[in-house]
């Protein structure tokens, strides 16, 4: 299937196809005219990439997650002896990130709570 159909069955647009080959994550076969073949099989490449980066994965990461992973009743199922520590270390980022924004908005609230009331609301309440 040409592009335009990948982009109609996945829901992913041009670019962002073309950004996951140029990132080494789908590979699909080029006409001599220069025009993208994909197959059934990249459809499936991009529905477990997006699974991916709606996990919080980096597209480093999930270059080297997807050779390692199966589907099995429409999960991903790790096959490959290092990809579960390689998971577990993400998730470790994950939970650092999560962190640090909780703390983030921890601050901010601070703040908001400090600041003086406007006048309006002032008037209001006198």
């Amino acid at each position: 299937m040409r592009i335009g159909e990948m982009v109609r069955r996945t829901g992913v647009s041009e670019r962002l196809l073309r950004y996951y080959e140029e990132q080494g994550l789908l590979a699909p076969t080029r006409l001599p005219s220069g025009y993208r073949v994909y197959c059934e099989k990249d459809v499936d490449t991009v529905r477990r990439i997006r699974t991916l980066l709606t996990a919080g994965l980096s597209t480093d990461a999930i270059a080297k997650v997807l050779p390692c992973v199966r589907e099995e009743e429409e999960r991903l199922v790790p096959v490959c002896p290092d990809l579960v520590a390689e998971l577990r270390r993400e998730r470790e980022r994950i939970t650092r990130a999560i962190n640090d924004l909780q703390a983030s908005r921890s601050m901010l609230d601070t703040v908001i709570k400090a600041s003086p009331k406007p006048a309006t609301a002032r008037l209001q309440s006198a």
